[in-house]
Protein backbone atom coordinates (compact mmCIF):
# COMPACT_ATOMS: atom_id res chain seq x y z
CA UNK A 1 0.00 0.00 0.00
CA UNK A 2 1.02 3.52 -0.79
CA UNK A 3 2.01 5.76 2.42
CA UNK A 4 3.27 9.41 2.63
CA UNK A 5 3.53 11.95 5.64
CA UNK A 6 1.92 15.12 5.79
CA UNK A 7 0.98 18.82 7.33
CA UNK A 8 -2.22 19.93 6.87
CA UNK A 9 -2.57 23.74 6.59
CA UNK A 10 -5.58 25.85 8.33
CA UNK A 11 -8.71 26.33 6.94
CA UNK A 12 -8.23 29.35 5.93
CA UNK A 13 -5.28 28.27 3.93
CA UNK A 14 -7.00 25.23 2.57
CA UNK A 15 -9.69 27.09 1.44
CA UNK A 16 -7.16 29.83 -0.32
CA UNK A 17 -5.50 26.46 -2.13
CA UNK A 18 -9.17 24.92 -3.23
CA UNK A 19 -10.23 28.23 -4.80
CA UNK A 20 -7.38 27.80 -7.43
CA UNK A 21 -6.87 23.77 -7.17
CA UNK A 22 -10.58 23.26 -8.19
CA UNK A 23 -9.74 24.79 -11.53
CA UNK A 24 -6.42 23.91 -12.07
CA UNK A 25 -5.37 20.54 -9.82
CA UNK A 26 -6.41 17.32 -10.94
CA UNK A 27 -5.79 15.99 -7.95
CA UNK A 28 -8.66 18.49 -6.36
CA UNK A 29 -11.04 15.74 -5.01
CA UNK A 30 -8.02 13.50 -4.14
CA UNK A 31 -6.71 14.77 -1.04
CA UNK A 32 -6.72 18.06 0.90
CA UNK A 33 -4.51 20.78 0.21
CA UNK A 34 -1.21 19.75 2.17
CA UNK A 35 3.15 19.68 2.91
CA UNK A 36 4.17 16.88 1.96
CA UNK A 37 7.11 15.94 4.34
CA UNK A 38 7.52 12.03 3.13
CA UNK A 39 6.84 11.77 -0.09
CA UNK A 40 4.85 8.35 -1.31
CA UNK A 41 6.33 5.01 -0.42
CA UNK A 42 5.40 1.77 0.10
CA UNK A 43 4.66 -0.77 2.87
CA UNK A 44 2.64 -3.61 4.12
CA UNK A 45 0.56 -4.10 7.27
CA UNK A 46 3.54 -5.24 8.98
CA UNK A 47 6.04 -2.65 7.89
CA UNK A 48 3.50 0.12 8.68
CA UNK A 49 3.49 -0.41 12.00
CA UNK A 50 6.99 -0.49 12.54
CA UNK A 51 7.28 2.81 10.47
CA UNK A 52 4.14 4.50 12.64
CA UNK A 53 6.15 3.61 16.05
CA UNK A 54 9.35 5.24 14.43
CA UNK A 55 7.25 7.92 13.14
CA UNK A 56 6.03 8.99 16.34
CA UNK A 57 9.33 9.06 17.99
CA UNK A 58 10.35 11.74 15.57
CA UNK A 59 7.53 13.68 16.04
CA UNK A 60 8.06 13.12 20.10
CA UNK A 61 11.38 15.34 19.91
CA UNK A 62 9.98 18.02 17.72
CA UNK A 63 8.11 21.03 18.75
CA UNK A 64 5.59 23.02 16.58
CA UNK A 65 6.41 24.78 13.63
CA UNK A 66 5.75 27.46 12.12
CA UNK A 67 4.55 27.11 8.76
CA UNK A 68 4.75 30.76 6.32
CA UNK A 69 3.68 31.12 3.01
CA UNK A 70 5.22 34.12 1.24
CA UNK A 71 4.46 34.07 -2.38
CA UNK A 72 3.58 31.56 -5.39
CA UNK A 73 6.57 29.86 -7.43
CA UNK A 74 6.89 26.65 -9.80
CA UNK A 75 8.78 23.53 -10.57
CA UNK A 76 8.69 24.51 -14.55
CA UNK A 77 10.58 23.70 -16.55
CA UNK A 78 10.83 20.14 -14.33
CA UNK A 79 7.21 20.00 -14.57
CA UNK A 80 4.09 22.74 -14.68
CA UNK A 81 3.52 22.80 -11.24
CA UNK A 82 2.19 26.35 -9.35
CA UNK A 83 2.75 26.20 -5.59
CA UNK A 84 2.71 28.59 -2.41
CA UNK A 85 6.05 28.62 -1.33
CA UNK A 86 6.59 27.62 2.27
CA UNK A 87 9.66 29.04 4.12
CA UNK A 88 12.07 26.33 4.97
CA UNK A 89 12.61 27.24 8.78
CA UNK A 90 15.27 25.43 10.34
CA UNK A 91 12.60 23.25 12.60
CA UNK A 92 11.03 22.29 9.00
CA UNK A 93 13.76 21.53 7.54
CA UNK A 94 15.23 19.15 10.78
CA UNK A 95 11.87 18.04 10.53
CA UNK A 96 11.96 16.57 7.22
CA UNK A 97 15.53 15.00 7.50
CA UNK A 98 14.72 13.07 10.83
CA UNK A 99 11.64 11.73 8.63
CA UNK A 100 14.00 10.22 6.21
CA UNK A 101 16.82 9.00 8.44
CA UNK A 102 17.94 5.27 7.08
CA UNK A 103 15.44 3.49 9.81
CA UNK A 104 12.57 5.46 7.94
CA UNK A 105 12.83 3.92 4.58
CA UNK A 106 15.25 5.79 2.75
CA UNK A 107 16.80 9.49 1.52
CA UNK A 108 14.35 11.67 -0.05
CA UNK A 109 14.56 11.50 -4.07
CA UNK A 110 14.23 14.97 -4.77
CA UNK A 111 15.84 18.29 -2.78
CA UNK A 112 13.22 19.60 -0.18
CA UNK A 113 11.15 22.58 -1.50
CA UNK A 114 8.57 23.00 1.59
CA UNK A 115 5.50 23.96 -0.83
CA UNK A 116 1.56 23.42 -1.10
CA UNK A 117 0.39 22.33 -4.49
CA UNK A 118 -2.50 24.76 -6.17
CA UNK A 119 -1.91 23.84 -10.02
CA UNK A 120 -0.35 20.56 -11.73
CA UNK A 121 -0.29 18.90 -15.23
CA UNK A 122 -1.34 21.67 -17.47
CA UNK A 123 0.05 22.30 -20.53
CA UNK A 124 3.01 25.34 -20.62
CA UNK A 125 0.95 27.60 -22.05
CA UNK A 126 -1.84 27.25 -19.41
CA UNK A 127 1.06 27.08 -16.98
CA UNK A 128 3.17 30.21 -18.32
CA UNK A 129 -0.54 32.90 -17.72
CA UNK A 130 -1.83 31.33 -14.64
CA UNK A 131 1.85 31.78 -12.50
CA UNK A 132 2.07 34.78 -14.26
CA UNK A 133 -1.04 35.99 -12.86
CA UNK A 134 -0.29 34.87 -9.76
CA UNK A 135 3.09 36.23 -9.10
CA UNK A 136 1.19 39.43 -9.07
CA UNK A 137 -0.98 38.52 -6.41
CA UNK A 138 0.89 37.01 -3.78
CA UNK A 139 0.24 34.89 -0.84
CA UNK A 140 0.83 36.37 2.93
CA UNK A 141 -0.05 33.72 5.55
CA UNK A 142 1.68 32.43 8.77
CA UNK A 143 0.33 29.72 11.19
CA UNK A 144 1.60 26.96 13.63
CA UNK A 145 1.45 23.47 12.40
CA UNK A 146 1.09 21.10 15.56
CA UNK A 147 0.85 17.63 14.13
CA UNK A 148 1.55 15.29 11.40
CA UNK A 149 -0.41 12.75 9.47
CA UNK A 150 0.46 9.45 7.91
CA UNK A 151 -1.91 9.12 4.83
CA UNK A 152 -3.01 6.15 3.05
CA UNK A 153 -3.88 5.89 -0.66
CA UNK A 154 -7.29 4.02 -1.38
CA UNK A 155 -8.08 2.16 -4.70
CA UNK A 156 -9.77 4.79 -5.94
CA UNK A 157 -6.61 6.89 -5.74
CA UNK A 158 -7.73 9.06 -3.19
CA UNK A 159 -6.14 9.48 0.10
CA UNK A 160 -7.23 9.11 3.82
CA UNK A 161 -5.43 9.60 7.48
CA UNK A 162 -4.36 6.33 8.56
CA UNK A 163 -2.55 8.27 11.89
CA UNK A 164 -2.19 11.62 13.01
CA UNK A 165 0.46 12.36 15.25
CA UNK A 166 1.17 15.56 17.40
CA UNK A 167 4.86 17.24 17.70
CA UNK A 168 5.56 17.41 21.30
CA UNK A 169 4.97 19.74 23.33
CA UNK A 170 1.75 20.81 20.99
CA UNK A 171 -0.84 20.60 23.91
CA UNK A 172 1.51 23.21 25.31
CA UNK A 173 1.83 26.06 23.13
CA UNK A 174 -1.40 27.28 22.98
CA UNK A 175 -3.57 28.21 25.50
CA UNK A 176 -7.38 29.00 24.50
CA UNK A 177 -8.87 30.06 27.68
Amino acid sequence: MKYGVVAFPSKKLQDLANSYRKRYDPHYALITPHMTLKGVFEANDNEIEELSKKIRKVTDQHNPFKLQTTSFSSFAPVTNAIYFKVVPTDDLVKLHEDLHKESLGSETEYAFVPHITIAQKMASGEHDDIYAQVRMIGVDHEEMIDRLHLLYQLEDGSWTVYETFRLNGAENQFDFS
